[in-house]
C-alpha cells in the first residue's frame, strides 16, 4: 500500500486529493496549520475526515516539515500548501515569498536529506504567465508574473527543477491553471459570485460587489485537475505540465451566468468598486494541456457551464438547508463581510 503526504490538505485541492488517493487504496497523511478554531471543514464535507492522518506543520519551520516526513515516510509528496489567494499577496508581500517561495526551499530541502526516493508533486500555477501576451500558454511560453503571489510560485518553480535537475529527485510542476468547486474559498472570484448569486436568489442578500468584470481565465473543476497531480507522478520520468480546459471566460460572463441560473438579471444587482481592483492586473489566462492529453491521457471532462451550475446548484443547496436550521460543515456563515476588512486598497475616509 502506497502512501501519500499532502501539504495543506485542509484546502479545496487538498481536501479532493485525499479523498482521491484514498479512493486508490494509498494512506494518506496531511499537514496543516495549529489554529485556534481548525479549519477542517472541507474534509468533513467530503466525509473523509476520519481517514486522513494529520501531522501539523508550518511552511515557516522546517523542522515541523521534516517531522512530518519523518513520521509519513511517503512514496509520494503533493506540495499544495501556499499563501493561494493572488489579492492577498499584494497586502502582504514578504509573508507571499516567505510562504509561497521559500516554503517550497524547504520542503525540498528536507526531502532531499530524509526521504530522497519520495516523488514530489510541486503545485505551480498559470499566474506565472502573467501579461505574457501570448492567445494561449503552453510549457514554453515565457513567464511574466504580475502578483507578489506569482513571483514567488515561479520561485517555487524553479526550485524544483534545480532539485530535479542538481540533486536528482522525482520532482514535477504541475502548471495548473483555475480550477473551481463548491470548497473554493469565498475569497476567489467564482466562489464569491455563486454564493452571492445563491443569497440574492433567496432574499439573504441584495447586491454582489466586484472589482475587474473583464479579466478573462481559463476556469476548470478542481475534482479532476487533483487527478492530473496523480498522473503526473505515475510517470517514468519527472516532468513539468500544463493542466487546463483551453477555454477562457471573463468575469462578466461567469456572473451573466450564474444568475441566469436563478433566471435574474445579473446587471440589477452587481456593482463595481475599485477597491476590489489589483495593483496590477493579469487581463487573460488561457491553457494549452495537449502535452497532458499526450502523455497523461488527462483531459477536462466538465467546462465553463458545467462548472457555474454545480457552483451555484451547491450554494443554493447549502443557504435552503442553513434557512431551515441545518447544521453541516461549510464556511459561507462564518465569513466576514468583505467591508469590515481594510486593506491598502481600502481608505477610511470612504
Amino acid at each position: 500500500m502506497k502512501s501519500a503526504l499532502i501539504t495543506g490538505v485542509t484546502g479545496q485541492d487538498g481536501a479532493y486529493l485525499a479523498k482521491f488517493l484514498l479512493e486508490k487504496g494509498y494512506t494518506v497523511y496531511g499537514t496543516y496549520r495549529r489554529l485556534s478554531t481548525p479549519n477542517f471543514w472541507r474534509l468533513q464535507y467530503l466525509d473523509i475526515f476520519d481517514q486522513v492522518n494529520l501531522a501539523p506543520a508550518d511552511l515557516l519551520d522546517s523542522s515541523s516539515i521534516g517531522e512530518a516526513i519523518r513520521v509519513s515516510q511517503p512514496d509520494e509528496i503533493y506540495h499544495l500548501a501556499a499563501q493561494s489567494f493572488v489579492g492577498a499577496s499584494f497586502e502582504q508581500p514578504v509573508g507571499a515569498g516567505e510562504i509561497t517561495g521559500l516554503g517550497v526551499t524547504r520542503v525540498l530541502e528536507a526531502v532531499r536529506t530524509l526521504k530522497p526516493d519520495a516523488r514530489v508533486y510541486q503545485a505551480s500555477t498559470s499566474e506565472l504567465f502573467g501579461n505574457s501576451h501570448t492567445a494561449c500558454q503552453n510549457e514554453a511560453s515565457v513567464f511574466a508574473p504580475s502578483s507578489p503571489y506569482a513571483a514567488a510560485k515561479l520561485y517555487g518553480y524553479w526550485l524544483t527543477r534545480i532539485y530535479r535537475e542538481g540533486y536528482g529527485l522525482f520532482a514535477c510542476n504541475g502548471i495548473l491553471f483555475n480550477h473551481e468547486s463548491p470548497l473554493r474559498g469565498l475569497e476567489f472570484v467564482t466562489r464569491k459570485v455563486t454564493n452571492a448569486v445563491a443569497q440574492i436568489a433567496l432574499g439573504l442578500s441584495q447586491k454582489l460587489v466586484l472589482g475587474n468584470l473583464d479579466a478573462r481565465r481559463d476556469w476548470g473543476y478542481a475534482p479532476e485537475y487533483v487527478e492530473s497531480m496523480w498522473l503526473i507522478l505515475q510517470k517514468d520520468k519527472p516532468d513539468d505540465y500544463v493542466i487546463a480546459t483551453g477555454e477562457a471566460h471573463s468575469v462578466r460572463e461567469m456572473v451573466a451566468e450564474a444568475f441566469q441560473r436563478v433566471d435574474m438579471d445579473w446587471e440589477k444587482y452587481v456593482e463595481v468598486d475599485k477597491r476590489f481592483v489589483r495593483p496590477l492586473d493579469v487581463d487573460l489566462l488561457c491553457g494549452d494541456a495537449s502535452k497532458s492529453k499526450k502523455e497523461l491521457g488527462w483531459q477536462p471532462r466538465v467546462k465553463f457551464n458545467k462548472l457555474v451550475d454545480i457552483m451555484v446548484e451547491a450554494d443554493l443547496k447549502r443557504w435552503e438547508r442553513w434557512q431551515k436550521g441545518e447544521h453541516f460543515p461549510w464556511d459561507a456563515p462564518n465569513y466576514p463581510n468583505e467591508n469590515k476588512i481594510l486593506s491598502r486598497q481600502f481608505k477610511l475616509d470612504r
